[in-house]
């Protein structure tokens, strides 16, 4: 008989860009890149019952690079409570109709998707953005399909940075297989 818990093990790489850019003025540049998903409306879809191509055609227009904010949450005002002045803003950052392709193959994705980002100031002042590299959490999933789409993700994730004036972290553009990728092991589950 099959074990009901699967405990599988992944790597996960946290990529950190110093965004070279003041902590207000690249969070907005940052939100203006990726807006805000235009709840009401695909909730209208939802009710509507709306056929998958005109939820695509709408995400397209809401998400001039690929991406959509469907989460914020400003730390800094609630822990300044506790006595920390780290200025920190996280993000659940994504696209539907790319996880939609994933989730098409092990639903268990969506503990990734949306991505999770985050633009915070470190002890020197400098701001910084951080996210775990796509390829590397979906890569753990071992199923060559996600996995490939992990990696698109990469070179999405590289695209808005290089738009937003940062630098743009070579594992997301080397092109390799991210750990757990086709042609690596298959994480074991017991």
């Amino acid at each position: 008989m099959a074990s009901p818990v699967a405990d599988v093990a992944y790597e996960a790489h946290r990529l950190i860009v110093d965004t070279g850019a003041p902590f207000e003025e690249f969070r907005e540049r940052y939100e203006r890149a990726v807006p805000a998903l235009d709840t009401p409306l695909f909730e209208q879809f939802m009710e509507e019952d709306a056929d998958w191509s005109t939820v695509q055609r709408a995400t397209d227009q809401n998400a001039p690079h690929g991406f959509l904010i469907y989460w914020s949450f400003d730390n800094t005002a609630l822990l300044r409570l506790a006595g920390d002045r780290w200025r920190s803003v996280q993000y659940l950052m994504g696209n539907h109709t790319i996880a939609q392709r994933m989730f098409h193959h092990d639903p268990a994705v969506m503990l990734y998707a949306p991505l999770r980002t985050e633009i915070y100031q470190d002890a020197e002042g400098v701001t910084r953005f951080a996210i775990d590299r796509p390829s590397a959490q979906f890569g753990g999933f071992g199923d060559p399909a996600i996995t490939a789409v992990g990696i698109e993700l990469d070179h999405e994730v590289a695209a808005l940075l290089e738009f937003l004036g940062a630098p743009v972290p070579e594992q997301l553009t080397d092109g390799h297989s991210a750990p757990g990728a086709p042609g690596s092991t298959r994480p074991n589950s017991s």
